[in-house]
């Protein structure tokens, strides 16, 4: 089960890695270094990236128009959703086990982390 679940967390942190090398590689190519420099340079009030779209759909344009903060932005989600299949991993490898208490645990934690994913966000109270 370690096995499974380390590998698991090493293939998501390798492959997010990977295309985050990929999206800046690509930034640098299509900006140079003089302009990359500046635009990453940090200012209070402005996004580095202009005016980037960020719904689910401006990221699939973006990654099929290969523009390099989507697929920067691809390699977050990957490394943020790397967690979360530890987790699904874990109850299935729990229940196939025959381990009740740890799949009920584990569940727990999968329903945790899904709510504080989906829900919380459009609870009023959490907004900035």
């Amino acid at each position: 089960m370690n096995n499974v679940v380390g590998n698991a967390l090493r293939v998501g942190v390798v492959s997010s890695a990977v295309i985050i090398l990929f999206g800046t590689a690509l930034l640098m190519a299509n900006k140079g270094l003089s302009t990359m420099s500046n635009d990453l340079t940090y200012n209070n009030g402005q996004v580095p990236h202009g005016s980037f779209n960020i719904s689910l759909s401006g990221l699939f344009n973006g990654l099929a128009s290969l523009q390099p903060y989507s697929i920067i932005e691809l390699g977050v989600i990957v490394l943020l959703a790397t967690p979360l299949a530890r987790v699904i991993i874990s109850v299935f490898l729990f229940a196939a086990e025959g381990d009740k208490i740890f799949v009920y645990i584990t569940a727990v934690v999968l329903i945790l982390l899904l709510f504080s994913m989906l829900v919380t966000p459009f609870i009023p109270l959490f907004h900035a």
